[in-house]
């Protein structure tokens, strides 16, 4: 194995992946959802993988982020071998370094919303009072501290989203994986929690992978990279504004299983 450059927060060689009833459960065959793909993420990177349904994309961001070992290939992060991790030990590194955010809210029922918002931290065994805080400050970023103590289930699908980022954030996560995040919302709502989870992004100096279908949305990352059909087809071309500045930059600053 060879270590990963020092500027890459995260980086993947030549990762395999195959999808749900292939070499794994020995039910068939498939094409495979991942074919070498390599990749490096600088830190402090806002990077889109865009691709249309199927891509590869969640299977990407699975392998990248602990949750999907391989079939063949390396993850690292912060020059830690993700990919020979014990499964308890991926699963510490997903609760105490990296967020996580996808298309569906999946709030926990039994929870109000700041408790859900808190929930990696309570999990993580922090007070029960920092917690509070610290998901709360997320929260009225996001315009939804007024529903802390309300459930889940009264909330519509655009609020329960914004919960879902505030618990991806509340931990300040070294990378955020964000896989389609903005899908299911219209045009007003997708705006906040994009604007939300980049400001976030530039001045806590989070990195994010970012899967999109959507070309507006991969226009605010710093660098896009297209996925086609399990291969990484190249980069694609951003606009010269197209990401925020980060903070004292000056405004005018050019610039294996389931398949997305």
């Amino acid at each position: 194995m060879v270590a990963p450059p020092d500027n890459d927060v995260l980086w993947a060689r030549s990762l395999h992946c195959s999808p749900w009833g292939s070499t794994r459960t020995g039910s068939g065959a498939g094409a495979p959802a991942l074919t070498g793909v390599s990749l490096g993420v600088r830190e402090g990177e806002i990077l889109a993988v865009t691709g249309p349904r199927g891509s590869g994309k969640t299977t990407l961001l699975r392998c990248l982020s602990g949750q999907l070992r391989p079939d063949g290939g390396e993850v690292w992060f912060n020059s830690v071998p993700v990919h020979t991790m014990s499964p308890p030990a991926r699963e510490r590194l997903r609760r105490d370094r990296f967020g996580w955010i996808g298309p569906e809210p999946r709030l926990v029922p039994e929870l109000n919303v700041w408790e859900n918002a808190a929930l990696p931290l309570l999990i993580g065994g922090a007070p029960h009072r920092t917690a509070k805080r610290a998901a709360m400050e997320w929260l009225d970023r996001l315009d939804i501290g007024d529903q802390a103590r309300k459930r889940p289930q009264t909330l519509d699908r655009a609020r329960a989203q914004r919960v879902a980022l505030a618990r991806a954030l509340v931990t300040l996560p070294s990378v955020l994986f964000a896989d389609e995040p903005t899908a299911p919302l219209h045009r007003a709502d997708r705006a906040l929690l994009l604007r939300t989870l980049t400001t976030a992004a530039r001045s806590h100096d989070i990195t994010v992978v970012l899967a999109t279908h959507e070309a507006e949305t991969a226009g605010l990352a710093d660098r896009a990279l297209a996925l086609l059909d399990g291969h990484l087809a190249g980069a694609v071309p951003q606009p010269a504004s197209a990401a925020a500045p980060r903070p004292g930059e000056a405004e005018g600053r050019d610039t294996c299983s389931v398949s997305a």
